[in-house]
């Protein structure tokens, strides 16, 4: 086995992992805010969010993990990835804000399967994402 071959199959290994276990997380937060809905409620208000957010944040992880999963829209699933990444920026920072760092280690996690996903999804995927290729000419110009 070659080294592209190599380096192409740890992608794709990088990329499927990566990007079950973000969906995973996305999916179980999803079930928690329907299971749990008057406990989400009052944790999204000790952040300061306003409860109403809790129906329209389980749809848009569900729509999330359907449009990167499915792919039949490569800028739908470029713009999941956008949304994924500022809602788990914003949780993390929120815990962070109400001092509670703990609750953020979630987010952080899930910051970090995002970009693996994001960077690795070429490599994956028959249609390339044109950021993705930005992002990967951006690394190369940078080694």
């Amino acid at each position: 086995m070659t080294l592209d071959q190599e380096n192409l199959m740890t992608g794709n290994y990088t990329y499927w992992i990566s990007t079950a276990l973000l969906s995973l997380l996305y999916l179980a937060s999803a079930a928690a805010y329907v299971a749990k809905r008057d406990w989400v409620r009052r944790a999204l208000a000790d952040l300061g969010y306003p409860g109403y957010l809790v129906p329209v944040l389980t749809v848009v992880k569900i729509l999330a993990v359907a449009a990167i999963l499915s792919r039949i829209s490569v800028p739908l699933s470029d713009l999941a990835y956008a949304g994924m990444f500022y809602h788990l920026l914003l949780s993390g920072l929120a815990h962070i804000g109400v001092r509670k760092p703990g609750g953020a280690l979630p987010a952080a996690v899930g910051l970090v399967l995002l970009v693996a996903s994001f960077a690795t999804q070429n490599l994956a995927r028959d249609i390339p994402s044109p950021d993705a290729l930005a992002m990967a000419a951006q690394q190369a110009t940078l080694n």
